[in-house]
């Protein structure tokens, strides 16, 4: 068997080749050297499966679902393969084959919820949203969730534990205490991502006040977990209106990293900014913000190469929020304001949130919904041609591997997509280039 470089492959190394390849995350090269192995033996469970989640990685999920049918059907003992097969239908949004697939394996209780879970999943991409909603309801009923009004075999696990805990303390038996106490902990790090697997069923719907319900159900086992925490601030947040409830739930998490705050994640920073933001608490935010700008002044003093971009997503956040409120004034200035210096903060990703915010403006003001002040349009133009010159060896998108159509070398850069937004300013205002 030869390699991509022309050379053989040893025998008995092949599959540690393709291994290697698949760590590597080489997933293109890996497919040649199992399609040519799959050529001499087509029935190989293992080159076929191989085969399958490579193609999966690769976002080739129509090839992928082939490769899980073929298994399916010289395995049908497997049930697994029909599992894999659906997900792949599912994901190559070719919903009515994933639905007939999942439905043969509704059968096995062994992989009941996550087939409901995946029907869900295809309801709610159908557009079909009472479908959906009862197929969580009853995947949420089957685990003793919300609805079924009675309690799943976890929560009464820690229920018996806590009583375990509260007993031994009462007869001062501390070894009795500690063994219940590792008991309970153990149990709470599995109930945690049942619990947060059931939230992301009506996360996915955005019913956002349903995963709230959820949470709160369980806040006598969880109210100390920071993944806990964390997620009920994220839930929080996005019904628009409990800032200050959320801003109880993010503060905690921040303050214990206060001395470290890069540590905490950049989303978390920015949404407990926001949250000050829209309760009026500017000054807290803007405290908060100066904490971060020491910390990476700091960071960036002991290692000057390193790119650092707490700040920039905080701003481009804040940025991006008051563009969606029509306050483009302020909203563009934060956002040019935040990929400053530009040989530091203008990336790929932040240039993907920069630019949708312009092209917002843009739509805006082609409509005649709103008119800026010339000194806006000037620094707008002003940051474009910064870009201009600091984009050109930046991708504007990350390409896929197997895209068909390869986009123009040239064009994939942040130089070329900062020209065409200029030219789109300067016909939409009327300008001489």
């Amino acid at each position: 068997m030869a390699g991509l470089s022309g050379a053989p492959i040893p025998d008995g190394e092949f599959t540690a080749v393709v291994y290697r390849l698949i760590r590597d995350a080489r997933y293109a090269e890996a497919v040649q050297l199992l399609g040519g192995e799959l050529q001499r033996s087509p029935r190989s469970r293992a080159g076929l499966s191989l085969l399958g989640y490579c193609y999966y990685r690769l976002q080739e999920f129509a090839l992928a679902a082939e490769c899980y049918e073929q298994l399916g059907q010289l395995h049908p003992e497997l049930e697994q393969y029909r599992l894999y097969q659906a997900q792949a239908l599912y994901k190559a949004c070719l919903y009515p084959e994933a639905t007939r697939v999942a439905f043969l394996l509704l059968d096995n209780p062994a992989y009941h919820n996550r087939v409901l879970r995946l029907q869900a999943a295809i309801k709610y991409s159908e557009g079909d949203l009472p479908g959906a909603r009862s197929l969580v309801e009853q995947l949420l009923s089957g685990e003793g969730g919300e609805d079924s009004g009675g309690e799943n075999e976890l929560d009464g696990q820690l229920r018996r534990l806590t009583k375990q805990v509260q007993e031994a303390r009462h007869n001062r038996d501390d070894e009795a205490v500690k063994k219940a106490v590792n008991e309970y902990d153990d149990t709470l790090e599995k109930y945690i991502p049942v619990l947060m697997a059931q939230a992301k069923i009506y996360w996915n719907l955005e019913n956002y006040p349903m995963v709230e319900k959820i949470f709160r159900k369980s806040v006598e086992f969880c109210n100390d977990h920071d993944v806990w925490k964390l997620n009920v601030a994220h839930v929080l947040f996005m019904q628009e209106n409990k800032y200050t409830e959320a801003i109880g739930f993010y503060e905690p998490i921040v303050k214990k990293h206060y001395d470290n705050i890069l540590n905490v994640s950049a989303i978390v920073l920015a949404n407990l900014c926001v949250s000050y933001i829209m309760t009026s608490q500017n000054e807290e935010a803007e405290e908060l913000m100066r904490k971060i700008e020491k910390e990476e002044e700091q960071l960036s003093y002991e290692d000057p190469d390193k790119k650092i971009y707490h700040l920039c997503i905080v701003n481009l956040v804040i940025g991006t929020l008051y563009c969606a409120k029509g306050n483009y004034d302020f909203g563009i200035s934060r956002v040019i304001k935040s990929l400053e210096p530009y040989n530091k903060k203008l990336g790929t990703d932040t240039w993907y949130y920069a630019k949708r915010c312009f092209l917002s403006l843009l739509e805006n003001m082609s409509k005649h919904m709103i008119v800026l002040r010339d000194s806006v349009i000037q620094e707008c133009v002003q940051f474009l041609e910064h870009c201009e010159l600091y984009g050109r060896n930046i991708p504007a998108v990350i390409e896929q591997p197997l895209e068909e159509e390869r986009m123009h070398i040239g064009k994939n850069t942040v130089t070329y997509e900062s020209r065409q937004l200029k030219a789109l300013i300067y016909e939409i205002i009327g300008w001489n280039m």
